[in-house]
């Protein structure tokens, strides 16, 4: 158990935010596979800026490494591409 009132804040702050990210990641891949599933381009090309908005967000909260939000959109393009 932590001894300084600063630690135990810092366990709770650290709870919320693992809590919030976690939902934040959980909801992008939702998305993510639901782009997937999709078999017509032009709905898949209509959803396809509001998903890669969300990737960027993960990066740049660092929930995910900005090299795998790359990967990420990158292949989502080339799947949307093969429609």
């Amino acid at each position: 158990m932590a001894n300084h009132k600063s630690a135990l804040k810092r366990i709770r702050s650290s709870e919320a935010k693992r809590v919030r990210n976690k939902y934040y990641f959980k909801t992008t891949r939702n998305a993510i596979r639901n782009l997937r599933s999709l078999s017509d381009k032009i709905k898949a090309q209509e959803v396809y800026p509001g998903i890669v908005s969300m990737i960027d967000n993960l990066a740049k909260r660092n929930i995910i490494h900005k090299s795998k939000a790359s990967n990420l959109k990158s292949k989502l393009a080339v799947q949307i591409g093969k429609l």
